[in-house]
């Protein structure tokens, strides 16, 4: 594993860390909701859970997607596909009704952990990830250096999200 790799991943997973995405959004808003503190399991949750799903694809997918990298692009495809769909989802939802039940609470750690698994944004980023890392000996060293750095740049996004949702909190309590 060179050093340029490296680099090359850091910066690969600032960009795809600070892009807007499921995680940020759901950070952002709870940090408008409840503050900056109270998101705080909710971050740590999306950064280790995260950490431990690339290193996991890494470790179990990387050999099969080397072996078949049409799988790879196919499902790279109909992720960026599925992307697309939510987002015009969203662009042409209603607004939501004014919910004043007083019974919402921020997500927990292991809810925001438990996320990544359906997070499409995290599929496609670990899918693309795990087929390109270098094949390394022992063969668990290139997951957990992808790991590692996603989950370092991810602690500053997803904190960096929620600080922004908190920032902006008094500006979105109207439509």
């Amino acid at each position: 594993m060179t050093t340029e790799y490296i680099i090359g991943l850091f910066v690969l997973a600032l960009s795809l860390s600070w892009t807007p995405g499921p995680n940020n959004a759901l950070l952002a808003a709870s940090g408008a909701r409840y503050g900056f503190a109270r998101t705080m399991p909710h971050s740590f949750g999306v950064v280790l859970g995260f950490g431990l799903m690339m290193f996991l694809i890494g470790i179990g997918l990387s050999q099969v997607f080397r072996g078949l990298p049409l799988l790879r692009e196919a499902l790279r495809w109909l992720g960026a596909g599925f992307l697309l769909w939510i987002a015009f989802k969203l662009a042409t939802a209603k607004m939501p009704e004014n919910d004043q039940t007083g019974n919402a609470k921020p997500w927990t750690f292991v809810k925001g952990a438990a996320f990544q698994w359906i997070n499409p944004k995290a599929w496609i980023m670990a899918i693309s990830i795990a087929g390109s890392a270098p094949p390394t000996q022992p063969g668990w060293l290139a997951p957990l250096v992808v790991a590692l750095i996603f989950t370092v740049v991810g602690f500053l996004s997803a904190n960096g999200w929620a600080l922004f949702g908190t920032a902006i909190q008094r500006f979105i309590h109207t439509p």
